[in-house]
């Protein structure tokens, strides 16, 4: 097997029950702005993906609850964020959310690219593309396959975010929201125990 069917292989499985897929999904609701969810998440993974394959072992000396600590600090502000959105709201503010969401596929794709570039620094994800650049010798084609999964786990997850949107509040979606990115910090939380 090919050392980009590789990586793509190991990627796109590990990456499906992920964090970041859900993370995306998140910010896709929010912001109403799939394509520039998506495009804000292909940066940051663009630059996960440059950074594992030209850093491989590096990564494996970083202390690891220096960057447990930075991700679960994240998904902590994204649940307070979330939350105090939902509070803010009711199921009648929908169509004014609409109009700011319009109007902000700039801060979209930032704020992907922002919250997935933190929550993937050290990922599991990131770890096995440094691990395969480093065995297989092809870090460029590693690369590939690994931004490829990524890619399309992305893509599914704005995909869907759109969808979602259709059919539930936009308060019911933020108090959701808050609840899995509280569960996230909770997680990545008892990884320091």
């Amino acid at each position: 097997m090919s050392s980009t069917l590789q990586s793509f292989a190991a990627v796109f499985p590990a990456e499906l029950p992920d964090k970041t897929m859900f993370a995306t999904i998140v910010l896709t609701t929010r912001y109403r702005r799939p394509l520039a969810i998506w495009l804000g998440s292909a940066g940051a993974f663009f630059l996960h993906v440059s950074l594992a394959v030209a850093a491989g072992s590096l990564l494996s000396l970083l202390p690891t609850t220096v960057v447990t600590v930075l991700v679960m600090s994240m998904f902590a502000i994204g649940a307070a964020f979330l939350l105090k959105e939902a509070l803010g709201s009711d199921d009648d503010e929908d169509e004014e959310f609409d109009l700011r969401a319009g109007s902000t596929a700039k801060t979209a794709a930032i704020a992907a690219f922002a919250l997935i570039g933190m929550a993937e620094l050290g990922d599991l994800t990131q770890l096995t593309t440094a691990s395969l650049a480093a065995k297989t010798g092809t870090p460029f084609h590693v690369g590939v396959g690994a931004f490829a999964a990524l890619l399309a786990v992305s893509a599914l997850a704005a995909t869907f975010g759109a969808r979602l949107t259709e059919r539930i509040s936009m308060q019911k979606l933020n108090f959701v929201g808050a609840a899995v990115f509280a569960g996230f910090a909770a997680w990545t939380a008892l990884e320091l125990f």
